[in-house]
């Protein structure tokens, strides 16, 4: 009988406590308060003026057919582990190598504004050992969100901080920001050993070596299980077992479902650099979703808000977002893969041009043509996302710097804000023909 209560107690263990064991814990938190929260966040008549709400926009979207939408999600799942069958790096020549002809083309500055001499400079290029480009060609993962840099270097360099639109937070070294759970492929590492080079699905640099984890064919058939969830709340963090801090985890963060179908995967690194997966316990109401969350008025608004009023980050720097990540992470979501910058976002969808229009026709045209949530505008430099209309003005929600003013400085809004396509408009300050309404050039239909 002793025998028979051990096994009922063993069945019961198994079945019933194992899926509640967890290596890690996804938790809700707070980005931690740093200089980027004190930047001037000028205000526009459109702040008040507008809904700023994205509720009250999300019902003007438009059906978009769930079987589309998978479409569109089994093509951001290729692209976003398309680092893992790649044998060799494809970044285009044009683009390989563009931070050492940026670096060494302009004077650079620290953030407190002091010249950094050449002889410096030259030797964060010697320490990317270029000439060991593909000599490594191993796969990897990032085990924690991390910094992409364009130089293996930690130090932050700028342009003239006393020239307009230069100075912080425009930190050149910035290149981007991975989430964790990011699929690589590796190059070749920095002569110090400290760096390596990666190509990411959307975009390339140098990680630090301790911030990925290196990967074998078992682990990538575990990893990319085909079953996939994603954030949706900003700002979390996930922990061990033991309260220890394991990463700051940004809405957009992808993790595979365990085969429990309760709990999630996490890339972790041994000590010897290789990857091993951890089981994830999730802490909290409408943090996850599965992958890709339906397009639905209540979700499209949902997610949108998240982003509202976050300060504007160059590059990811300091937890936060520019314009071409907030548009990325918020379309991710939706199954809807964006790449890095502003300028290849414009070719990751169907280009509509209307760079040709007057002002008030354009409106129009966005009004017409634009899907609510589902379509970027674009003008080179900056992306926005369009939310819809407003008294037949078309509205948008952008991680917008500032605004230019007829002296050639700018009026710093630098925050994710929403607004129609003329923010200032009413400011007899504002540069006319550099109002967004006059450069935008193009819309990206989804």
């Amino acid at each position: 009988m002793k025998a028979i209560y051990r096994n009922v107690l063993f069945v019961f263990a198994i079945v019933f406590l194992e899926p509640l064991f967890a290596d890690y814990h996804l938790k809700p938190s707070h980005r931690k308060e740093s200089r980027i929260d004190h930047m001037p966040k000028a205000k526009v008549a459109d702040m008040w003026k507008i809904p700023q709400d994205p509720a009250y926009y999300a019902k003007q979207i438009k059906p978009w057919s769930r079987k589309a939408q998978l479409k569109a999600d089994r093509e951001y799942n290729r692209k976003y582990f398309k680092p893992w069958r790649l044998k060799r790096l494809d970044i285009p020549a044009q683009d390989f190598g563009w931070e050492v002809r940026f670096v060494r083309k302009h004077t650079l500055y620290t953030i407190d504004g002091r010249k950094i001499p050449k002889k410096r400079i030259e030797r964060w290029i010697e320490n990317a050992d270029y000439t060991a480009k593909d000599t490594k060609r191993y796969h990897a993962i990032t085990t924690t969100r991390c910094n992409v840099r364009a130089l293996p270097t930690t130090a932050s360099f700028f342009r003239n901080p006393k020239r307009v639109g230069e100075g912080f937070p425009f930190n050149y070294n910035q290149n981007s920001a991975l989430h964790m759970n990011v699929p690589l492929y590796v190059s070749h590492f920095s002569k110090d050993g400290k760096w390596a080079f990666v190509r990411a699905s959307y975009s390339f640099g140098w990680v630090r070596v301790r911030d990925i984890a290196f990967v074998d064919r078992k682990f990538m058939r575990r990893f990319e299980n085909g079953r996939y969830a994603i954030t949706i709340k900003d700002d979390l963090r996930l922990y061990t077992e033991h309260g220890k801090e394991v990463s700051f985890v940004k809405l957009g963060t992808l993790f595979p479902v365990a085969e429990d179908g309760k709990r999630y995967l996490a890339a972790a690194r041994t000590t010897n650099g290789q990857a091993l997966i951890k089981k994830v316990q999730v802490h909290g109401k409408d943090l996850v979703a599965r992958k890709p969350l339906p397009f639905t008025s209540a979700n499209v608004a949902k997610v949108a808000k998240e982003f509202y009023n976050e300060p504007y980050g160059w590059g990811g720097g300091y937890g936060c977002r520019d314009c071409s990540a907030t548009t990325r992470d918020f379309m991710g979501v939706f199954g809807i893969f964006l790449r890095r910058n502003s300028s290849k976002q414009a070719k990751d969808g169907k280009q509509i041009y209307m760079g040709n229009l007057d002002k008030k026709r354009k409106k129009r045209f966005i009004v017409e043509h634009a899907q609510p949530f589902r379509s970027l505008l674009y003008v080179p430099g900056h992306i926005v996302l369009y939310l819809g209309a407003y008294r037949g003005e078309p509205v948008i929600m952008h991680s917008y710097w500032g605004i230019r003013k007829k002296d050639g400085t700018k009026l710093i809004t630098g925050r994710t804000i929403i607004t129609t396509t003329e923010p200032g408009k009413e400011r007899r300050d504002v540069r006319e023909e550099s109002k967004l309404i006059r450069t935008l050039r193009t819309i990206v239909n989804f």
